[in-house]
């Protein structure tokens, strides 16, 4: 069974829990499956607004698609989101990522 494989089997068997979608939402990136990402990304995003890891790697996979604009709000969401939970260090992260859409 290959990574994929193993991934997607744990985000099933645990669906409403974020870090197993996560997991697979970025081997599926790794592995070029960027729009299939971008589905369980735009999913997070509802089910698991507070979910901070989502917003960064769902605004670079937008910036990858060519959707600048929609990765701008992604990013501001979970900076915003990043603030408001103390994670410093991530809304520093989302913050530089943002300039460099500038």
């Amino acid at each position: 069974m290959s990574r994929l494989d193993t991934l997607r089997r744990i985000a099933a068997q645990r669906p409403a829990d974020p870090f197993p979608q996560y997991g697979l939402a970025l081997e599926l990136r790794s592995e070029g499956h960027l729009e299939e990402a971008l589905q369980i990304f735009t999913t997070l995003r509802t089910s698991a607004p507070d979910y901070v890891p989502q917003f960064l790697m769902h605004g670079q996979i937008l910036v990858g698609l060519g959707r600048k604009d929609e990765a701008r709000l992604v990013m501001e969401e979970g900076r915003v989101v990043a603030a408001r939970k103390g994670d410093g260090h991530a809304a520093s992260e989302l913050a530089s990522a943002l300039a460099e859409l500038e």
